[in-house]
């Protein structure tokens, strides 16, 4: 009967590590899903053109070079159609979170009059394909003189980006609990005083981590900005469509621009990963 038991103690610790090993190889066979074809862009940018169109492909590139990166700055202006999109998504942004921070304070803190229709409509406008509203936009900004100008896409970018900011924030502003507010004004400190002290440092992770990813939706938009702006006024996305010619797509500089194109989000990643991986918790408290 010892023997058993003994047995069955050295088998129970057995059951940890084995649901633990498969949640890591879980993890990493996610790892790998997402992360090979940030790979294969890689691996295709620097790769000779001629092996990009290869119908035996190799994992790994025989000769790298840097041929497809002069390529894809010699075939059509580059700085141009970046500097626009980083000026629209910044815009986007910066306008998002101050419009959208007020919003979803509102919608928190206050009780009014037509509150649950509010979250209802800011529901209701991210399910609405936005290719179903090319048309309605189109014909807007035209009676408004805002075609093919970067203020109308800014406003039109504002119309999926504001609903998504505003609902983000609202989740982050009501994990900060109301009494942190109360027990600040009880010290003498007045509404914006105990907002801008107790509940901003809380809230300034969640700030940050939507802002990115409002950021990453207006860099990566590709319909508006193809409908709505010239070729003298295109974007980044849309530039990548020089690669597709009458003689086929040039797959190898495509992604070396593809490449490019991925390091502002990349730098931008680094610069705020810390806060981003603050987010995660932001305006957690114990009890």
């Amino acid at each position: 009967m010892s023997t058993v038991k003994a047995t069955a103690a050295t088998r129970a610790p057995r059951r940890p590590r084995r649901s633990k090993l498969g949640w890591n190889l879980l993890g990493l066979l996610v790892f790998v899903t997402a992360g090979f074809p940030v790979y294969w862009m890689l691996n295709t940018a620097f790769k000779p053109a001629k092996d990009a169109i290869d119908p035996d492909p190799h994992f790994f590139p025989s000769t790298f070079t840097l041929e497809n990166f002069k390529r894809a700055l010699d075939i059509a202006d580059f700085w141009g159609p970046v500097t626009r999109s980083l000026l629209v998504s910044s815009v986007v942004v910066v306008i998002g979170i101050a419009v959208g921070l007020l919003a979803a304070l509102a919608i928190s803190r206050f009780a009014f009059r037509g509150r649950k229709i509010v979250i209802v409509g800011i529901l209701a406008v991210q399910m609405v394909p936005l290719v179903a509203m090319i048309i309605p936009v189109f014909l807007l900004l035209n009676d408004l003189g805002q075609y093919d100008k970067l203020s109308g896409l800014i406003i039109t970018y504002l119309t999926f980006i504001l609903p998504f900011t505003v609902w983000t924030l609202r989740g982050f502003i009501v994990n900060i609990p109301k009494e942190l507010e109360e027990a600040a004004q009880v010290d003498g400190c007045t509404p914006t005083g105990a907002f801008l002290r107790v509940v901003f440092p809380l809230l300034a992770p969640g700030m940050v981590a939507t802002s990115v990813y409002g950021f990453i939706q207006a860099w990566n938009e590709y319909l508006y900005a193809l409908m709505l702006m010239s070729q003298q006024n295109q974007t980044a996305t849309v530039w990548l469509s020089n690669f597709i010619t009458k003689n086929g797509t040039e797959y190898a500089p495509m992604m070396a621009g593809s490449t490019m194109m991925a390091v502002p989000i990349v730098i931008l990643f680094l610069l705020v990963q810390r806060k981003m991986a603050a987010g995660l918790t932001a305006g957690a408290v114990k009890g």
